[in-house]
C-alpha cells in the first residue's frame, strides 16, 4: 500500500512541475515574468478502500465499530486513526492495558500524541496516579495535566527539587492569567514546602493587574497575609471599577500600577471617563509619565478606532514614550479620516525605521507627500514600495507607470526527490485524512513529518500535498520567507467554473478566485463558526435567496459544498453586491466581510473619499485587511490566469476594461 502511494505521488507530483526556471532564490532581472503554464489537472491520492476507512472510523465514532467486518482494513495505513476513534470514543472505560498497548505500539507517531491527553485526563478524573505517569510524557503542554502530574506525583510522594522547579514554572509561567482549579493542590503543597512565597505571590499578583485579570487578583489575596490582603482586594476592585478609594492607597509603583491599569481598562469601554478621573489619581498618586502613559494609550487608542472627534486631540496627548507601531497606525487613519494630509504625513514620519519602511506606509508617505506638493519625494517613497508584490506596492506600481513586482520561485526538486519525501508514511497518512475531512488529525500527522523534512523537503511535501487537493498546505506549510512560491500559496482549482461565471455576472474572474483563497483556501468543505459553507463560504440563507433570484434550483444547505454550487451561488452574490454598492468592488468585498450595516455607516461616513483612503480607514481590522487581501490576491490570480493583470487602480473601481500590466522582477540593489 505504502509503495503504491509514493509511486502515485510521485508520479503525479513530477507532473505538476512548475514551469518557470527551477531557482531557490528569487530571479532578479528587469525582464518580465510569464505566468505559469496551465499545469496538469489536480490528482487525488486513488485509494480504492478509502469509503471504507471512513465508513470504519465512523463506526468507531458511533460505538458500532465490528472488527471482524472491516477486517480487510487491518493493514491500512490509517487504521490507527479507526482504533484512535474507538478509543477515544470509551475513553473511561479504556482499559490501562489496552491503552498503553495502543501507546507503544504508535509510539513516536502522532496518533499516540493524539491519543495520549484524553487518556492522561481519563486516568486523572479516576485518581489513577500510576496509570498517569506510565502514560505521561513532557511532550504534553497542557497546564491542566501539568498539574495533574504533579499532583499525581505528589499523592505517590514523589517530590523532590524537580518537583518544586516544575510547580513554581506553572506558578510563574501564568503571566496573570487564570490557572486551572487542579492546580491549587499542587500550589497548596508547594507552599506548605516553602517553594510558594508571598513576594511570588505578589509578582504574579501584578502580572495579573496589567492582564486585567481581577478574578485572579482576588484569588491571590486571598492566600496573603491578613495585613496585605485587604489592600490587595481593593487594588482588584479598581479593576472592576475604579473607586475613590484608591486616592488614599500609599504611592507605592504597585498602587500607580494598578489605579493606571483599572484607568486604561476604562478606557477601552469609556474613553470620556477615563480621560475625566485621571487627573486626580495621578495627582493623588505621583504618577510617572508611564503611568500616565498608559491610561492615556488606551483612551486614545479606543477614541481614535471608533474616529470619535476627540481622537486627534486625545492621540497628541499620548506621550511619545508610550506609543508603539498600533497607535502609530491609528494615527496615520485618523488623520487620513479627517483628510488633514499633514498631519498624516507628520504621523507617518514619527514612525521607527522599521515601520515606516514598510510598503504600506512607503506608499502612503508617496501618496501624502504628492497632495502636499513634493512630487520627488513621492516618486521616490513609491518607487521603494512599488519593489513589494502587495497591495500597496501594486498601487504604488500603478502611480510610477511600472510593471507590478513579482520574483517567483518554484520548488527545485527531481522525481527522485520529491518521491522521498511523497513516500513519507506519516505524509501519505496526512494526506489521506485530509481528503476524509478529518484536518485535525491530518495536521497532526502533517507536523510529524514535518519533523523529519528540511525545509527543502517541507517546499515539496506543500507540492504533493496540493497535487492531492489539500490547498491549504501553501498557507500554513510555508514559512514567512517563502512567499515567492506563488504556485504553492495561491493554488488554482475549478478554474473553468470560475471562468463561467465570472462571465455569466459579468466580474472578473480573477476576483472570484482571490475570494476563494481568503475564505477557504479552495477547500470545498470549509465551514465556518456562523456556518458559512463551501469555497466562497455561503450562508445557507444567502444561498437559498441567491437561488430563488437567479432560478437556482436550491439543494438546501449541504449543497454549498458541492464546488460548481458553491461558485454559482457564490459569484452570483458577488454581483449583487457589487450593483447594490454602486458598482465598487472594494464596497463589495468590505460588504462580503463585514455585513452591510457597517459598510454603509463607512459608506456614509466618509462619502467620496479616495478608495485607498477609503479601505485604510475601515475601522474594522479584519475587514480593512481583508479588502486589501483580497484586492492583491486578485492581481495574483490575474497573472496566473492570463500571464498579466489589470492594473488594480481601475479594478478598485470596477473598470475591467482598463489596460493591462506586465510582472518583472526588480533588478537587485
Amino acid at each position: 500500500m505504502l509503495a503504491a502511494l509514493a509511486t502515485t505521488f510521485a508520479t503525479v507530483a513530477c507532473a505538476q512541475s512548475n514551469p518557470v526556471p527551477p531557482a531557490e532564490e528569487p530571479v532578479r532581472s528587469a525582464t518580465p515574468v510569464a505566468a505559469p503554464a496551465p499545469g496538469t489537472p489536480v490528482a487525488a491520492q486513488v485509494d480504492p478502500r478509502q469509503a471504507r476507512i471512513e465508513a470504519a472510523i465512523s463506526a468507531a465514532e458511533r460505538g458500532d465499530f465490528d472488527a471482524a467486518h472491516f477486517g480487510d482494513l487491518a493493514d491500512h495505513p490509517l487504521y490507527r486513526w479507526v482504533e484512535y476513534a474507538g478509543l477515544r470514543r470509551n475513553i473511561d472505560s479504556v482499559s490501562n492495558e489496552r491503552a498503553t498497548g495502543f501507546l507503544q505500539r504508535h509510539r513516536g507517531e502522532a496518533v499516540a500524541g493524539a491519543f495520549r491527553e484524553p487518556w492522561l485526563a481519563a486516568a486523572a478524573r479516576r485518581d489513577d496516579d500510576a496509570a498517569f505517569l506510565a502514560a505521561w510524557s513532557d511532550e504534553v503542554d497542557s497546564t491542566k495535566l501539568r498539574c495533574a502530574k504533579l499532583d499525581a506525583q505528589l499523592t505517590l510522594g514523589r517530590i523532590d527539587a524537580k518537583w518544586t522547579s516544575d510547580a513554581q514554572a506553572v506558578w510563574n509561567g501564568s503571566k496573570g492569567e487564570s490557572l486551572p482549579d487542579d492546580c491549587n493542590p499542587v500550589f497548596a503543597a508547594l507552599a506548605a514546602r516553602g517553594g510558594l512565597t508571598d513576594a511570588m505571590r505578589w509578582q504574579r499578583f501584578d502580572e495579573a493587574a496589567a492582564a486585567w485579570q481581577p478574578g485572579v487578583m482576588r484569588a491571590i489575596a486571598a492566600e496573603l497575609p491578613a495585613d496585605q490582603r485587604a489592600l490587595a482586594l481593593d487594588y482588584a476592585a479598581f479593576i472592576d471599577a475604579p473607586h475613590p478609594r484608591a486616592l488614599q492607597w500609599p504611592k507605592t509603583d504597585r498602587s500607580r500600577l494598578v489605579a493606571s491599569q483599572g484607568l486604561a481598562r476604562l478606557g477601552k469601554n469609556d474613553p470620556g471617563q477615563a480621560e475625566s478621573l485621571l487627573p486626580q489619581y495621578a495627582s493623588a498618586l505621583d504618577f510617572t509619565e508611564a503611568d500616565r502613559g498608559r491610561a492615556l494609550y488606551m483612551i486614545a487608542l479606543w477614541t481614535a478606532a471608533s474616529l470619535l472627534p476627540e481622537s486627534e486631540r486625545r492621540l497628541a496627548a499620548v506621550p511619545d514614550a508610550s506609543y508603539d507601531a498600533r497607535l502609530h497606525e491609528w494615527q496615520v487613519r485618523e488623520a487620513i479620516a479627517r483628510s488633514d494630509w499633514r498631519a498624516a504625513l507628520a504621523a507617518i514620519r514619527r514612525m521607527d525605521d522599521k515601520q515606516r519602511s514598510d510598503s504600506k506606509y512607503e506608499y502612503f508617505e508617496g501618496r501624502l507627500a504628492e497632495l502636499t506638493g513634493d512630487a520627488e519625494t513621492a516618486k521616490a517613497r513609491y518607487a521603494a514600495a512599488a519593489r513589494e508584490p502587495e497591495f500597496h506596492g501594486f498601487l504604488a506600481a500603478d502611480r510610477l507607470g511600472q510593471p507590478y513586482a513579482l520574483c517567483p520561485r518554484q520548488v527545485d526538486a527531481d522525481g527522485a526527490a520529491k518521491a522521498v519525501v511523497a513516500s513519507d508514511p506519516a505524509l501519505q497518512r496526512a494526506i489521506g485524512l485530509a481528503q476524509l475531512g478529518r484536518h485535525g488529525w491530518a495536521v497532526a500527522e502533517w507536523k510529524d513529518a514535518l519533523e523529519r523534512f528540511d525545509d527543502r523537503q517541507r517546499r515539496i511535501a506543500v507540492e504533493v500535498a496540493q497535487v492531492n487537493g489539500w490547498f491549504d498546505r501553501g498557507v500554513f506549510g510555508l514559512e514567512s520567507d517563502e512567499r515567492s512560491y506563488y504556485t504553492l500559496r495561491f493554488p488554482l482549482h475549478h478554474d473553468a467554473t470560475i471562468r463561467r461565471e465570472a462571465a455569466r455576472n459579468r466580474i472578473d474572474p480573477a476576483w472570484v478566485a482571490a475570494e476563494i483563497r481568503a475564505e477557504s483556501i479552495f477547500n470545498p468543505q470549509a465551514r465556518s463558526g456562523a456556518d458559512a459553507r463551501g469555497l466562497m463560504q455561503v450562508l445557507p440563507s444567502t444561498g437559498a435567496a441567491v437561488a430563488r433570484r437567479i432560478g437556482q434550483p436550491w439543494g438546501g444547505g449541504e449543497s454549498l459544498y458541492d464546488a460548481d454550487t458553491n461558485i454559482v451561488l457564490g459569484t452570483a452574490y458577488l454581483r449583487q453586491m457589487l450593483d447594490e454598492y454602486g458598482g465598487k468592488p472594494y464596497f463589495a468585498i468590505a460588504g462580503y466581510n463585514a455585513g452591510p450595516t457597517p459598510l454603509r455607516r463607512w459608506q456614509g461616513d466618509r462619502p467620496g473619499m479616495d478608495a485607498d483612503f477609503w479601505i485604510e480607514t475601515i475601522t474594522y481590522a479584519e475587514t480593512r485587511d481583508y479588502v486589501a487581501r483580497v484586492l492583491a490576491f486578485s492581481v495574483i490570480y490575474d497573472w496566473l490566469l492570463d500571464g498579466d493583470a489589470l492594473r488594480l487602480t481601475d479594478r478598485m473601481e470596477g473598470r475591467v476594461d482598463g489596460p493591462r500590466k506586465t510582472f518583472a522582477c526588480p533588478a537587485a540593489e
